[in-house]
């Protein structure tokens, strides 16, 4: 499969090996870090205010993790069309043009669309858009460095993902404060400055790669490549796993552990803060020792953390030092799965293949909550819970060795 993905890269537009230079490249990732933190922080305003409109509009228990998943589906799928136009017209257009347009869902949800679930539900649909500039982001990126960099500029520009906790931290105070349209407003207003400003200033990579098929050709061609396949089963273990632990951990501590709310909260940040500053650490290991390696170590680490968290040991020190664990390799195994897709995906599809494995990990991060809840409610235990995610994780690690590792390792 592997092989397949080298030999049509071989029949793509030249690329240029050596990069367009350092001197732009930085500031032009340090704009599209910036449009993805902001685009992720739109994208996950209505997570913290779920409990809330629950109380407020009495919402069941479905229907409150209904409000809160729509965004997150929307924005996983639509990274598949959003990756494929961003192959064709680059980040300079796609940026503005998706920030731009997450400002209307922003502003509806604030100003008229939290009166009713069917009005809030619309809002997220749209809000989902803000949830594909993942897609724009990777291609856009990578154009702009040198095979050599590209595994640790993925993973700065993965750091944008800590756009979800300024949501998190900021979003209910603000509510709290000034009232429900406070947040939105805000998110808005940065939103419509980060689009103004990337329409200025953002560049594409002088000679990026532009493909010419048929978008609907072009996305039926990335699926037809294994490299796709491959990377989305890892980055939905890794990313899928992140996004998980970053919503039900709260729930999890308060109900396993007894904590306090306030101190589950606090902790899941710290969760996620570790995760998103682990992840250009796995693209800069990549660069280093290859993508492979980075990702069959972190996954390790996620298979024995697992397990020994399945015994639900005292929080101090054994369950913290597992969840700080997990964090730490799923984020750098996020970053590193990306290192790989830029390594391994012809170079004019690279926007086509991170849309449908960012959708992969998006929708990888769903499943597990439902699954974790259902046994706890079942059992009356979490250890089965982690004890699948341990069989996952050595499932994924016994590929990476035994497919992978042979023809991908120290490329």
């Amino acid at each position: 499969m592997v092989q397949q993905a080298s030999e049509e890269r071989d029949t793509a537009p030249p690329e240029h090996t050596d990069g367009p230079g350092p001197g732009r490249a930085w500031p032009m990732l340090a704009l599209a870090t910036a449009g993805f933190a902001v685009n992720f922080w739109a994208w996950a305003l209505l997570s913290p205010l779920g409990p809330r409109f629950k109380e407020s509009l009495g919402l069941t228990s479905f229907e409150q993790s209904l409000l809160v998943a729509v965004p997150v589906v929307v924005g996983s799928l639509g990274r598949i069309p959003v990756g494929a136009l961003t192959d064709r017209y680059g980040g300079r257009v796609m940026f503005p043009l998706v920030s731009a347009a997450t400002v209307v869902p922003v502003l509806y949800v604030g100003l008229a669309g939290h009166s009713s679930l069917a009005a809030l539900l619309a809002g997220g649909f749209l809000l989902g858009i803000g949830g594909t500039s993942f897609a724009v982001g990777v291609p856009f990126v990578n154009a702009w460095f040198p095979p050599a960099r590209r595994g640790l500029a993925i993973g700065v520009f993965g750091t944008g993902m800590g756009g979800t906790a300024i949501s998190a931290l900021s979003t209910v105070r603000l509510v709290d404060a000034y009232g429900t349209a406070a947040p939105f407003l805000i998110t808005a207003a940065v939103l419509a400055v980060y689009a103004v400003a990337a329409a200025l200033l953002l560049r594409d990579a002088p000679g990026r790669a532009v493909p010419t098929e048929p978008l609907a050709r072009r996305l039926a061609s990335t699926l037809r490549l294994g490299t796709t396949w491959q990377a989305s089963a890892l980055y939905a273990v890794a990313f899928g796993g992140y996004v998980a632990f970053s919503v039900y951990l709260p729930t999890y501590l308060k109900t396993g552990y007894g904590l306090t709310q306030s101190d589950a909260a606090n902790r899941m940040a710290g969760f996620v803060l570790l995760a998103v500053a682990m992840r250009p650490v796995g693209g800069w290991l990549s660069d280093r020792v290859g993508p492979v390696r980075v990702v069959t170590g972190t996954l390790a680490v996620v298979l024995a953390a697992a397990l020994v968290q399945s015994s639900t040991p005292a929080l101090t020190p054994v369950g913290t030092a597992a969840f700080l664990s997990l964090a730490a390799a799923l984020g750098a195994g996020s970053g590193a799965v990306f290192a790989l897709v830029a390594l391994l995906a012809p170079v004019y599809r690279l926007g086509s293949v991170t849309g449908v494995v960012g959708a992969a990990g998006g929708l990888g991060g769903f499943v597990p909550p439902l699954v974790m809840g259902s046994l706890y409610g079942t059992y009356g235990s979490y250890a089965l819970g982690l004890l699948l995610l341990g069989a996952v994780a050595a499932a994924a690690l016994t590929y990476t060795v035994t497919r992978l590792h042979r023809t991908a390792v120290g490329r």
